[in-house]
């Protein structure tokens, strides 16, 4: 337990963010575990680590007793004047003990500890360094991918992680190398089971891209007030402006559809619905309904309404099997039932 040995310490925390304090603690808990491998379950021990001077001493610790009854952690008051007149009945002798003495089942074992250390340490601080990310989008880079199971192993700058299949735009394809934008939808804290769970199907995914794109969310004068999403074919979102002034639907094209465009393009050519909300219920079931024209809009009950619309805009206010009307639903908190003019 020499310089080179804590210089190891700080190359590890340098390297793998793995605080030195940490590890010591690990190392303490290794040698504490090697030495009762050594001398018995219930042997008495004081680890001193130093890291000024650089130094590691493992005192043993026996009570100084008239007759011994637990060799383990006692010595008799003969013994222990043997190796210090100053001993008395009722002390603790301490003496150093020499790791380079235990035994390779000891070492082995202090090793093992000092593994697992350094591997729960990785771990922490992926953790910490996703909760910081959680909810939010990061940027990955296609590390692998598996082509039995269709999952994606990437490379966060924080580690690898998987994308699952299940967690996918339906029908995009992916080559090591391309980067990708994902979504932190869970951190696990627990010991087992993935660190972070990574998606491009949550509805999350979409706002904060908007959130990226548009200067207008980011600095907080236009307001996402909502989002429903059928990933890989269609997504509403709903936007408000606190300024008079701006459009929040303009604000979230932009200039020549710019803005849009480049959401879209990483959506896979998702189709992208701009809704402007509004505080009254019919106006935003309305919106919520477009590309369809609405004529009319009446609640009938507390979370329902009625729209009329003419013949030859019935199937595009309904969409292809029902998405434009179910995702309008979603979007908008209400049930609404749509009458042909």
């Amino acid at each position: 337990m020499n310089k080179e040995f804590f210089d190891a310490l700080e190359a590890l925390e340098k390297e793998k963010g793995i605080p030195v304090d940490y590890m010591i603690e690990k190392i303490t808990a290794a040698l504490t575990s090697a030495y009762k491998k050594e001398y018995g379950n219930n042997a008495k021990v004081d680890i001193l680590i130093d890291r000024e001077k650089k130094d590691v001493k493992v005192f043993q610790i026996k009570d100084v007793v008239e007759e011994v009854e637990d060799p383990e952690s006692q010595i008799s008051l003969a013994d222990a004047k043997a190796i210090s007149k100053k001993y008395k009945l009722g002390a603790e002798m301490r003496a150093e003990v020499k790791t380079k003495n235990f035994r390779r089942l000891s070492a082995a074992a202090a090793k093992s500890v000092i593994i697992q250390g350094i591997r729960e340490g990785e771990r922490r601080v992926m953790q910490e360094a996703y909760e910081n990310k959680h909810e939010e989008i990061i940027t990955a880079t296609v590390d692998k991918v598996d082509y039995e199971t269709g999952n994606v192993i990437l490379d966060t700058d924080n580690g690898r992680a998987v994308l699952y299949y299940s967690e996918q735009i339906p029908g995009e394809d992916f080559y090591v190398g391309d980067k990708i934008k994902v979504f932190v939808m869970e951190v696990n804290k627990e010991a087992r089971g993935p660190i972070v769970t990574l998606s491009r199907v949550h509805p999350g995914l979409v706002r904060r891209m908007f959130e990226l794109e548009v200067p207008e969310i980011s600095d907080g004068t236009v307001i996402v007030k909502g989002v429903a999403r059928e990933a890989g074919s269609r997504t509403k979102i709903a936007v408000w402006s606190r300024d008079e002034d701006v459009d929040p639907v303009g604000a979230c094209i932009g200039n020549r559809g710019a803005r849009i465009s480049t959401i879209v393009d990483e959506l896979r050519g998702e189709k992208v619905d701009i809704v402007k909300y509004s505080e009254t219920p019919e106006e935003y079931v309305a919106a919520a309904l477009s590309p369809a024209e609405v004529i009319s809009a009446t609640m009938t009950g507390d979370r329902a309404c009625r729209v009329q619309v003419s013949p030859d805009q019935l199937s595009l206010a309904i969409g292809k099997e029902g998405q434009n009307a179910r995702l309008a639903a979603r979007l908008t908190g209400y049930k609404i039932d749509i009458k042909a003019d």
